[in-house]
């Protein structure tokens, strides 16, 4: 099998929008940079590891400045002094090429799966023998999300056993772990504690706070040649750990569980754009670190812990995205003991009827303010059932969603019930965003949505028509009394949602405002879901207006243009992006429901469909290399903001890139294969 890989060969940098890397380690800690070197968002480092709480994670290694040694004495900077040669992702792993005075040194990053390890390599190509070499690493622990000029210590301790080196910085927190390997000459010295400060661009440009110090103990030197690679290791694990791992078996364990996982995806994701989807959805399934009461239930069960991290580089594992995502990153790859895992999980947090929004970082209980998570609970159930068969998982779970109808239906946490007189869910409790619209600036709730949101209502009548046919199959007869309140929803739906003037959906009825026609996105769900509440007939002129006012190369808008609070641009500091967050800015997840709803009207137009998909394979070379970002402006030329890999944007288009696979897709091994390297100059 060739290995799929993307170069980038301009280093040309984009101010707005610089190039960043990702390599996850599958506990939600990860390496992050731009690809030219900057350490530019408090996010940013060499090393973030998951720790257990209440730590979360934290930045222990935060840059890693790399010197050669050049003939006469003098020393150069690699990243400043040397010549950019190219960006390569080969199966996810980001490599660099440099060359200076003649020699080409290439740099490369692994993080072992499941470990709090970063391995560093250099390597020597070319005709030049060998190069000696400076790195020195530089410290400054923060919590992932804390402002640049907020350490976790005053001061930091060196200790030296032998070859190996450990940074402490206070009891309750961990131990940095350097050592070399590759070069049994290398040497380690300390000069004192070098501090230098750092200005953080992307965070100036986010309105946060940008300037901060970081500490160095020393710097190591050794000699990299052509046969002879030299690792900086850094780790929180304790030395057994780090000493089990080589970088030699690092890289090549991590190889080939990318490899595997490229062959257990769906036909169409084993290849070219799809193969590369495949590995950007790998970082989002993570076994959470801490969740030792998780750990030791699902392992009595027999289980294993997964959940889904929703975005790098600062969001945590959220039940919306969650639910909304697990069939792309799970299923479309063939990982569906992984969806198992995840769906019991969940289950297992229901608390009055629904399930948590979000695992706060550093924290193992959830926050449950949410009206739409715990209906997508039944989506992602539906999905992983068709897909796998697993009943004995279905009835495990039946009685916590017959439970969780019941709350619905008699009322439970934020205001969220059933309005007995037409059978439509109402939500919203002052001072709470409850839908996914939810952005919110100290006590402003940008778009509130009280009253019966369309998609809440259309995924509230999707679970009771599944929880109906689930226990219909098991001749329960509560089947029919829910099936009852579907109908019930179903009329009223179609008598108070159609808004007769725009020959669309109110996105609220019954809110604060009365009935509100701004025209959204959310509207599609009514199409979408694999029990539509609107009526047929309604379908076309929804899906045509939703083309013609929404959709963008790269997803839907989340308003109209034309619309009062319309924003054509996401940017600027936290209040201004929140203004814009659901005024306008383009959502990459929403593809997929819409392409869902277009085949559900033009079921032969399959190729057209996989056409609205074309822009997200160029996007893989800009923002987030080799994943897809968030958020994007309303308007040309669509520039990606927000995080620069989400759970939801990448599952949604890996889905549909698999729904409107191509008759002539080439899978993994075939006369196209994947891995032939991916050029990129833009």
């Amino acid at each position: 099998m060739a290995d799929v890989g993307r170069v980038i060969n301009d280093n040309s940098e984009t101010a707005d929008v610089p190039r960043e890397w990702l390599v996850t380690n599958g506990l939600g800690g990860y390496a992050s940079a731009t690809i030219f070197g900057a350490i530019s968002r408090r996010y940013h480092g060499f090393l973030i590891a998951a720790l257990p709480p209440p730590l979360g994670r934290m930045v222990v290694l935060n840059d890693l400045d790399v010197e050669i040694e050049r003939a006469d004495g003098t020393i150069a900077n690699l990243r400043e002094q040397g010549r950019f040669v190219d960006f390569t992702l080969k199966m996810g792993l980001p490599s660099w090429r440099y060359e200076i005075d003649g020699s080409v040194v290439e740099k490369s990053v692994v993080l072992p799966s499941g470990h709090n390890i970063v391995h560093v390599t250099f390597r020597l190509l070319g005709d030049s023998r060998e190069a000696r070499l400076r790195l020195r690493p530089f410290i400054n622990f923060r919590a992932l999300g804390a402002p640049v000029d907020e350490a976790l210590a005053s001061g930091y301790a060196l200790t030296a056993r032998g070859n190996r080196y450990e940074i402490a910085a206070g009891p309750d927190l961990p131990i940095l772990h350097l050592a070399i390997e590759g070069h049994d000459g290398a040497t380690f010295t300390a000069d004192g504690g070098l501090r230098r400060e750092c200005f953080f661009e992307i965070e100036a440009q986010r309105g946060y706070h940008s300037r901060g110090w970081l500490w160095s103990p020393g710097y190591f030197t050794g000699t990299v040649g052509r046969d002879s690679p030299l690792t900086l290791v850094a780790a929180t694990e304790p030395w057994h750990t780090v000493s089990a791992l080589t970088p030699d078996d690092a890289l090549g364990f991590e190889t080939e569980r990318r490899r595997r996982l490229i062959g257990l995806a769906a036909t169409a994701a084993r290849s070219r754009f799809g193969a590369e989807l495949v590995l950007a959805a790998d970082t989002f399934v993570i076994t959470p670190a801490g969740r030792v009461a998780d750990v030791a239930r699902a392992h009595a069960e027999g289980d294993e812990v997964r959940t889904v991290i929703a975005g790098y580089h600062w969001f945590t594992d959220w039940g919306r995205d969650t639910m909304i995502s697990l069939e792309g990153l799970t299923l479309s790859t063939g990982r569906a003991i992984e969806a198992r895992w995840i769906l019991r999980t969940f289950a297992h947090y229901v608390r009055d009827g629904l399930i948590p929004n979000m695992f706060p970082e550093g924290r193992s209980q959830g926050l449950y303010h949410t009206a739409d998570a715990t209906l997508w609970f039944f989506h992602a159930l539906h999905r992983y059932v068709d897909y796998s068969d697993d009943r004995t998982t279905l009835q495990l779970i039946l009685p916590i969603l017959k439970d969780i109808a019941r709350h619905h239906l008699e009322g439970t946490r934020f205001g969220i019930k059933v309005d007995p007189n037409d059978g439509l869910l109402v939500q919203g409790e002052e001072g709470y965003q409850l839908t996914w619209m939810d952005a919110k600036v100290d006590d402003w709730v940008v778009t509130p949505r009280r009253g019966k949101a369309v998609e809440i209502n259309a995924l509230w009548y999707n679970a009771l028509q599944l929880l109906a046919n689930w226990l219909n199959d098991c001749g329960d007869p509560q089947a029919a009394v829910f099936a009852a309140h579907a109908a019930k929803a179903y009329t009223s739906f179609n008598r108070r949602f159609w808004y007769e003037a725009g020959g669309y959906l109110y996105d609220v009825i019954d809110g604060e405002i009365g009935n509100d026609p701004a025209f959204r996105p959310n509207q599609i769900f009514a199409i979408s879901l694999d029990h539509p509440i609107l009526d047929k007939a309604r379908w076309e002129p929804v899906v045509t207006a939703v083309r013609e006012r929404l959709l963008t190369p790269m997803g839907l808008r989340s308003l109209a243009p034309g619309e009062p609070d319309y924003k054509p641009h996401y940017a600027g500091d936290l209040r201004a992006r929140d203004a814009a967050y659901h005024q306008g800015t383009v959502w990459a997840w929403l593809i997929g429901p819409f392409i869902d709803a277009w085949l559900k009207v033009y079921p032969e137009e399959r190729e057209v469909a996989r056409h609205f998909l074309d822009a997200f394979e160029p996007h893989l070379a800009e923002a987030g290399t080799g994943s897809i970002s968030e958020v994007f402006d309303a308007e040309p030329p669509f520039t990606p903001r927000g995080c620069i890999a989400q759970a939801w944007s990448v599952a949604e288009v890996l889905r549909a890139v698999v729904k409107t696979e191509r008759r002539d897709t080439n899978p993994v091994g075939g006369a196209q294969p994947p891995g032939a390297m991916m050029r990129s100059t833009n």
